[in-house]
């Protein structure tokens, strides 16, 4: 099989199956039933309901990733600010380096993406003391209506590249800004935006080819 290797601005699309989300929903319900910890986004009283729902699409992506790349899938599902992992859902090691490597997944209404959209991370995680990774790896999920749960594999974000300003813009608290809709907000704390178009695309295997949906895409 060909290789393929994929250039800045192009990301994977892949289906979600049935089992993934079941996995996921599994580990989420036993982390909210059994370890009751505080959430990164317990700062904002409007998002304590969405608790699960955010716990699950964090656990998803894990899972995601875990089987596009033959990882052993997370035994547990937290979304905590203690860090019980050390920012290190994954080490994957080379003849050269280790990567540990922490995943960030996001829900969107589409799987068109565009280059100027953002990922966002929160300054304390960033620098966390003790913090272990490396790389970041980014997934949006959506929804089709003719092909279910959809996942965008957008690829990685080099941690080092970050902090050095090398990518990514630093926002204060406080600090407003305007949605591409037109709606505003303003950061809690301060946080990095990282836009889509400066995100590292994926590695492409002959096994991540052969999974249901699989297609190249391009950022608008």
């Amino acid at each position: 099989m060909e290789q393929i290797v994929l250039n800045n601005g192009t990301y994977i699309q892949i289906s979600v199956s049935d089992e993934q989300k079941f996995f996921a929903r599994e580990l989420v319900s036993h982390s909210i039933t059994h370890h009751h910890i505080s959430n990164i986004w317990d700062k904002s009283k409007d998002r304590l309901a969405q608790t699960r729902m955010m716990r699950f699409t964090g656990t998803l992506g894990e899972v995601v990733f875990a089987d596009c790349y033959h990882l052993p899938r997370p035994a547990r599902s937290f979304g905590a600010t203690d860090g019980q992992d050390w920012g290190q859902d994954f080490l994957i090691r080379s003849d050269t380096e280790d990567f540990a490597v922490d995943i960030k997944s996001m829900k969107r209404r589409s799987g068109i993406l565009v280059g100027d959209y953002v990922l966002n991370i929160p300054s304390s995680q960033l620098h966390k003391p003790g913090s272990k990774t490396s790389h970041y790896f980014c997934i949006s999920f959506h929804q089709s209506r003719t092909e279910g749960t959809i996942a965008s594999l957008l690829g990685f974000i080099d941690k080092q590249s970050l902090e050095n300003g090398e990518i990514g813009t630093l926002y204060c608290a406080g600090a407003k800004r305007r949605r591409a809709d037109g709606s505003a907000f303003t950061f809690n704390e301060p946080t990095y935006e990282v836009l889509f178009s400066d995100i590292a695309p994926p590695v492409v295997t002959n096994s991540l080819r052969r999974i249901n949906g699989f297609r190249v895409c391009q950022l608008k």
